[in-house]
């Protein structure tokens, strides 16, 4: 037997004691880092995520985004706690809740409220069943964040205490939203009402009538707001007069369909732009449309289409207005996105107005929704002032004192609740047979949507048809007035048009 000699034991401990306090060391660092790491928790269900450690994820209302979001939260949260006895089924609105400027939170809040003045007013429908219960998920900056987000969506689908069954919202056309909303319907299966999203790629269609199965919406694509407005334009606009200004950005959809949509409408070469990949950044755009504008002075061209976001929109507007050739009025037509130009402090108003030489710049649009649009007359089908005035009449109610206030003249607030409602509305259409319908039964009430059981929605008539679309919808042409005696008065509606240039008929949708 061999035994250790007692400088060779001496050894092995002070070895052993070595190993030991270097072992306890590095706990006691891990630990200590693992105390000093900040927490990635905001809050139950939302976390710090991306490069901005961003606060992105789902809240039943308990954890605002931002500040300009803590009352409209605190009421979700309180009609959440309201309905929570009663069996309910949950709606989720998405949309990112980061803004980066006023303009851009202002817009955020009117979306959150429309989507829960329509939880409200459908809580309160006859005691209709299952109730609502309304969550805000949060996808971060460009909707970076989206499959993280869309995860806990999907474990909230499969939760019996969840009983998530639809996603509306979604209100920014870029490659983040079509790969989100591809997710949630193809992957998850899980219905979406998408909101403010009108390009032509993010849409089911004749085509394509698969390419997002569970996909409905609320307003009309790209290429039908620009063939109504060309219509309306074109009254007075020809080909050989007409430029379009095209941003050349591939990675956004909302820019590519706009592009698409308003080269059928002139015979003249494209002036082009790159713009940054950030939609708020400007880049170094100025002096490009400073160039821009000396080739439109010596040209024969009256009309613009310009096909792009509004961060580039107001930059070549601004520059437009210090053009050499001010005695020539030019005329700028676009998309919806130009509805943030009335709210935006950036945007020079001034040039609007007609100057010493008799020159202007006409901003004219199609408003995907107005408050305003119903004052052009009464119309047999596709919609009336009705639906807005029970909506605004609720604001009168004594538990909604203090909310607000509302902007009904831009579309936000006004998509946001016809999309929520619409996901409300084929909630309980497959509930007739079990009080929490399933997914795939919400799927198909989506496609019942029409005729008789067609929403009338604050925008107008919601009809769907079989991809999902709406069918002959109401569109609001509307024009910037410099005139108006403040700036949320300045969106002045011109006419009630109609994708496809009619109103819808009584038994909607009017194609197969």
């Amino acid at each position: 037997m061999s035994i250790l000699n007692p400088r060779t034991w001496g050894t092995l401990t002070r070895w052993a004691v070595g190993t030991a306090a270097v072992l306890l060391l590095v706990a006691a660092g891990w630990t200590g880092h693992a105390l000093l790491q900040p927490s990635l928790d905001c809050a139950p269900g939302v976390q710090k995520r991306g490069p901005q450690q961003e606060c992105t994820g789902v809240s039943d209302g308990g954890f605002s985004f931002a500040p300009a979001l803590d009352d409209v939260s605190r009421r979700i949260k309180a009609e959440n706690d309201r309905i929570a006895g009663r069996p309910h089924a949950t709606v989720a609105f998405m949309v990112s809740m980061v803004g980066a400027s006023d303009v851009t939170q202002q817009q955020i809040l009117r979306e959150i409220q429309g989507a829960y003045l329509a939880q409200y007013r459908e809580n309160r429908d006859n005691n209709l069943s299952p109730a609502i219960r309304l969550v805000l998920a949060n996808p971060g900056s460009g909707g970076a964040q989206w499959r993280s987000v869309a995860d806990q969506l999907g474990t909230m689908a499969r939760s019996a205490t969840d009983n998530l069954r639809a996603v509306a919202g979604f209100d920014t056309s870029v490659n983040t939203t079509k790969e989100a909303i591809g997710y949630l319907t193809n992957t998850l299966r899980i219905p979406v009402i998408g909101g403010l999203i009108t390009a032509d790629d993010i849409a089911n269609s004749d085509e394509h009538p698969s390419a997002f199965p569970g996909l409905a919406r609320v307003v009309p694509t790209n290429t039908q707001v620009a063939d109504t407005l060309a219509t309306y334009v074109g009254k007075r606009a020809t080909p050989s007069t007409t430029k379009v200004v095209e941003d050349l950005r591939e990675d956004d959809n909302y820019i590519k369909s706009l592009r698409v949509a308003f080269g059928k409408h002139t015979s003249l070469p494209s002036e082009q732009f790159r713009s940054p990949g950030d939609i708020l950044a400007t880049g170094n755009l100025s002096n490009d449309f400073q160039q821009m504008v000396s080739s439109l002075c010596t040209s024969k061209v009256e009309t613009i289409y310009f096909a792009g976001r509004y961060t580039q929109l107001r930059q070549f507007l601004n520059e437009l207005g210090k053009r050499g050739c001010r005695d020539k009025t030019f005329t700028v037509v676009t998309g919806d996105a130009a509805d943030t130009l009335a709210s935006d402090p950036e945007f020079n108003w001034e040039i609007l107005k007609t100057n010493k030489e008799n020159g202007r710049i006409v901003v004219q649009y199609a408003a995907v929704a107005n408050s305003a649009m119903w004052d052009q007359g009464e119309t047999v089908n596709g919609g009336s002032k009705d639906e807005l005035t029970h909506l605004t009449a609720e604001l009168d109610k004594q538990d909604l004192k203090g909310f607000g206030p509302v902007d009904f003249r831009g579309s936000r607030t006004m998509i946001a609740h016809d999309s929520v409602r619409t996901a409300v509305a084929a909630i309980r259409k497959a509930a007739v047979l079990n009080p929490i319908p399933g997914l795939q039964d919400t799927r198909d009430k989506l496609l019942r949507l029409h005729g008789d059981a067609r929403i009338n929605g604050t925008s107008g008539w919601i009809c769907l048809d079989n991809n999902g679309n709406p069918d002959h919808k109401a569109l609001a042409v509307v024009e910037l007035d410099p005139e108006a005696p403040t700036k949320e008065k300045a969106i002045r509606v011109k006419a009630l048009t109609w994708a496809g240039d009619s109103p819808p008929e009584p038994d909607c949708p009017t194609k197969k």
